[in-house]
């Protein structure tokens, strides 16, 4: 039993004399009306008692969309995948690199007819990079540490990783309806601007600051259009449109009842992805 500090009624509100009531305060052990309760682990505590316990807890990013482990486990998991893949393209003297990359060709009919339809490369060529340029795979997994690190804490593993695969999807998608059919890419590149276009979204919506990561995107966009830079501007700007959009799903739908709408519309947004996949692929 609790005691009663000194100096307080055992049966009338502290904060509220003219109340009576036989309800303590689990901490301090004042007595407390209704209107006073906060409910707590057991019993119930008093105001000033849940102060202190706000003030005292731990400042942690909040979590809108997920309750998963703060280890990020789908992005180390990519990076390990996208490093190994890169071992790979320099042992095998660019055999994998050759059956990973994507271009437009694989998926026109016309192209296709001689190259082969293989429309799955327009994933696949997000686990691939240059290897003459090791810079590219450096920058692009350093990015997606940064970035994965937050979103897959925000939205969960599962979500992190439908995440990167559709928006690596829409810089696929970018590549086929703005290059050259028969160029080459290769670069999560894509994948990645689609995370920034995520983030985007959804620190605009929790009223974040983000002066810094505009400035950062701007700078990327730029630097894919300036000549003699071997970079895919195309797959980034498709990432970033498709990115963007997954995003605005997951923080429209972040409270639990939407859930079952959250994953239709991400279905939704991946059926749309192949439509307009095969529009392009007939139009060209």
């Amino acid at each position: 039993m609790s005691s009663v500090p000194s100096g307080f009624s055992s049966n009338t509100c502290y904060r509220h004399p003219d109340r009576q009531s036989f309800v303590l305060c689990q901490r301090c052990g004042r007595t407390i009306c209704g209107e006073c309760q906060t409910p707590a682990a057991v019993g119930v505590i008093c105001p000033e008692c849940m102060k202190e316990q706000r003030a005292s807890a731990p400042r942690t990013r909040p979590r809108i969309l997920s309750r998963s482990s703060d280890r990020p486990v789908v992005t180390l998991g990519i990076i390990a995948v996208t490093a190994l893949v890169f071992v790979l393209q320099l042992v095998t003297g660019g055999w994998v690199t050759r059956e990973l990359l994507f271009a437009g060709a694989y998926v026109i009919p016309d192209y296709a007819a001689f190259n082969g339809f293989q429309p799955w490369r327009m994933l696949t060529t997000v686990f691939a990079h240059s290897t003459g340029f090791i810079f590219h795979v450096a920058l692009n997994m350093y990015t997606l540490w940064i970035f994965g690190q937050a979103l897959e804490s925000l939205l969960g593993r599962g979500r992190f990783l439908a995440l990167y695969l559709i928006a690596g999807f829409g810089g696929s998608l970018g590549v086929l309806a703005l290059s050259d059919p028969l160029q080459p890419v290769v670069g999560a590149s894509g994948a990645i601007f689609g995370l920034m276009g995520a983030f985007i979204v959804i620190q605009r919506r929790l009223g974040g600051n983000m002066t810094g990561l505009l400035v950062l995107v701007g700078i990327n966009l730029v630097i894919g259009f300036i000549p003699g830079i071997n970079v895919a501007w195309q797959a980034h700007l498709g990432g970033l449109v498709v990115g963007a959009l997954a995003g605005l799903i997951f923080v429209s739908t972040r409270q639990i009842r939407r859930q079952g709408m959250q994953i239709g519309l991400l279905v939704a947004l991946s059926a749309a992805l192949l439509v307009v996949t095969a529009l392009v692929a007939i139009a060209r």
